[in-house]
C-alpha cells in the first residue's frame, strides 16, 4: 500500500503540471471530479462483499466504540497510533508547505515544482518498499527506528535552512530524506499496531488511517503562521513533529520482564535446612 501511494503521488503532481499548460483551476478540477466519479462507480459496481456473513460484525457504532477502547487500551498499539500520527503531520505539513517553498520563495516553475515533486513521492515508494522487506528479514523495531532518524535528519536540515536561507538542494534534499522516512516507518509501525488483533485488524487499520489524517489536519494549516515568504513554520512544525513521534516510539519498546527471585543459597547445612517463615 506504501509503494501503490507514492506511485500515485509521483504520477499525480506530473500529470497536473502538464495538465496546469492546457487548463486552468477549474478545469483541474473537473478533471479530478471525473476520476472520483469513476472511482466510486467502480466501488459501487465493480466490488462485492466477500466476507461471509457469520464473521461479519454485528452491533454498529456502539461496538466499534469497545473495539476503539479495547484498542486504545494497548499500550504499544496507541504508541504505534501516535507515531504514524506524528510523522504524518510533518508529512502534510510537507504538503501544505512545498509550494510556497518550493515556488514562492526558489522560483520553482509548475513543471519544476512537479518533478521536485515527483522525486520525493519516488523516494517514498521506494523507502516504503524496502522498509517492508528490511522488517520482515531484520528487525520491525530497527527498521521502524531508522525511518525516525530520517525523519529527524530531513526535518532538521529544513530547521537549518530555514534559519540561514540556505540552497535550493539542501532543500530538497532535506525533503527527501524526510518523507522517505515518513515511508520506512509505515510498514513498521503498522505491523506492531496489528499484530495482536486478527481478529479486528480492519478497526484497527481504520483507527491507524484515522489517526494519519487527522494528526496532518491540524499541522497542515500551523504551516502558513509565518507567511508564504518564509520556510521557518514548516521546519518547526516538521522538527515538532518528529520529536513527538520519537516520544511515542518509546511505548513500542519492549517491557522488560523481572527475573523471579532466587532461592537462598548457602554452603551452611544448618542454614540449608531451616524452615523458611
Amino acid at each position: 500500500m506504501t509503494v501503490l501511494g507514492g506511485l500515485a503521488a509521483i504520477v499525480g503532481p506530473l500529470l497536473g503540471g502538464q495538465l496546469a499548460r492546457v487548463t486552468d483551476w477549474r478545469g483541474l478540477f473537473t478533471f479530478l471530479a471525473v476520476i472520483g466519479a469513476a472511482i466510486l462507480a467502480l466501488i459501487a459496481f465493480g466490488y462485492r462483499e466477500t466476507l461471509p456473513s457469520g464473521n461479519r460484525t454485528t452491533g454498529g457504532f456502539a461496538q466499534t466504540g469497545r473495539d476503539f477502547r479495547s484498542l486504545l487500551s494497548d499500550r504499544v498499539f496507541t504508541g504505534a497510533v501516535l507515531l504514524q500520527g506524528f510523522v504524518n503531520a510533518a508529512l502534510f505539513a510537507y504538503l501544505a508547505g512545498a509550494t510556497y517553498v518550493l515556488q514562492g520563495i526558489y522560483g520553482l516553475s509548475p513543471q519544476q515544482y512537479a518533478l521536485a515533486f515527483g522525486l520525493n513521492s519516488a523516494g517514498f515508494m521506494v523507502f516504503g518498499y524496502l522498509a517492508g522487506r528490511s522488517s520482515e528479514r531484520w528487525s520491525v523495531r530497527g527498521t521502524l527506528a531508522a525511518g525516525l532518524v530520517m525523519c529527524a535528519l530531513g526535518a532538521l536540515g529544513l530547521l537549518a535552512a530555514g534559519l540561514s536561507a540556505l540552497p535550493l538542494a539542501v532543500v530538497v534534499v532535506s525533503l527527501l530524506v524526510m518523507v522517505s522516512g515518513v515511508a520506512a516507518t509505515t510498514p513498521p509501525a503498522t505491523t506492531l499496531a496489528l499484530a495482536g488483533y486478527p481478529h479486528m485488524a480492519g478497526t484497527a487499520s481504520s483507527l491507524l488511517g484515522m489517526a494519519r489524517f487527522a494528526f496532518g489536519g491540524v499541522a497542515a494549516p500551523f504551516v502558513g503562521l509565518a507567511g508564504a515568504a518564509s520556510m521557518l513554520s514548516l521546519a518547526i512544525v516538521t522538527v515538532v513533529s518528529v520529536a513527538l513521534a520519537a516520544a511515542a516510539c518509546t511505548a513500542l519498546a519492549p517491557r522488560r520482564r523481572a527475573r523471579p527471585a532466587q532461592p537462598y543459597q548457602t554452603d551452611e547445612p544448618e542454614l540449608a535446612a531451616a524452615p523458611t517463615r
